[in-house]
């Protein structure tokens, strides 16, 4: 897949799976979008790089309104008692490949085929006064075949007259996806609408993801800040580029190691050959005017697994107040 079809890889993918599609963090301070009602599309792959390979694509669909506070499911995520609260829902589809998709074979040493389908529920808690955030995330879903990775896969590079995909036959067996996820974030410096920088922790648990993480944000630019009150019915121009970097230790990862309850998979990553520490940093810009809101980021974390090697991938945001 080479840089001239990423339009269209990106055109199709809509297209295809208009509801679906780790690694997309919506809550955090440097995705914030200062509203309590808006629709955003989230579209990842490492097409950006010009690669075909491990994280391979992300779609995540999510809508946060306050009539979302009926949702019966937020009384399973906790939140403190911050002035400001937004609710949301959103749809997320992530596929996973070898460094090759060209053999018929396991490649074994190399990443698993694999996929996710998940549909989260999730609260965003923001204390302007004490410059803090708190999110709350409930994450239900498939792994494996019934996520459809192949298909999708398979038809986008029919379609872009690309090789056919290879080895999807040996992808991580189904298992059902349930996690839970909080997130701490507190301001730690300000500078007006000009300068952010703030520290973030997080904890998940669950089948799909087990791990830990601490991470900073810096926002330079202009902004609002993603630690005061909502704002409504502003129409101003906004620009800022953002760097996020986190270091993570994980316990479990089912994307290598397969379903937490179905252990039928050709080909998993041997649990001593995950390693436990990985490092990630991102850099985006970001624009809003009026309701529309576009981001344009890169994305590179190191190593995931002992036979494996760094990786990157970039990804574009569309989000519109409504």
């Amino acid at each position: 897949m080479n840089w001239r079809n990423a339009a269209l890889v990106l055109c199709f993918s809509v297209l295809c799976k208009p509801v679906t599609a780790q690694v997309i963090d919506n809550t955090l301070s440097f995705k914030n979008i200062n509203r309590n009602s808006y629709f955003r599309f989230n579209y990842e792959n490492d097409v950006f790089q010009a690669i075909d390979e491990y994280y391979t694509q992300g779609v995540h669909l999510e809508v946060v309104k306050l009539a979302l506070k009926k949702n019966p499911i937020n009384k399973l995520l906790v939140h403190p008692d911050f002035s400001t609260i937004k609710y949301g829902l959103g749809i997320e589809h992530n596929g996973y490949t070898p460094a090759s998709i060209s053999d018929d074979t396991i490649r074994y040493g190399d990443r698993p085929f694999g996929a996710a389908l998940e549909l989260k529920s999730f609260q965003i808690a923001i204390d302007p006064i004490n410059k803090q955030r708190f999110s709350s995330i409930l994450t239900l879903g498939v792994l494996g075949p019934a996520a459809g990775a192949r298909e999708m896969q398979i038809a986008i590079h029919k379609w872009l007259n690309n090789i056919t995909p290879h080895g999807w036959q040996f992808q991580l067996h189904n298992d059902i996806i349930l996690n839970y996820e909080v997130n701490y974030e507190k301001q730690l410096l300000s500078k007006g609408k000009w300068l952010s920088i703030d520290a973030d922790a997080m904890a998940r648990a669950g089948t799909l993801s087990d791990k830990a993480q601490v991470g900073a944000t810096l926002m330079l630019g202009y902004f609002d800040s993603p630690f005061s009150d909502i704002v409504t019915g502003k129409n101003n121009f906004r620009i800022y580029a953002y760097q996020h970097s986190e270091v993570a230790v994980i316990a479990y990862d089912a994307t290598l190691q397969g379903g937490m309850f179905n252990h039928t998979s050709p080909y998993t990553i041997f649990a001593k050959d995950v390693k436990r520490v990985t490092y990630r940093n991102r850099l985006g810009i970001v624009g809003t005017y009026k309701r529309i809101t576009m981001e344009y980021f890169q994305s590179f974390i190191t190593r995931e697994f002992e036979t494996g090697k760094p990786h990157a991938w970039g990804g574009i945001q569309f989000a519109c107040a409504i």
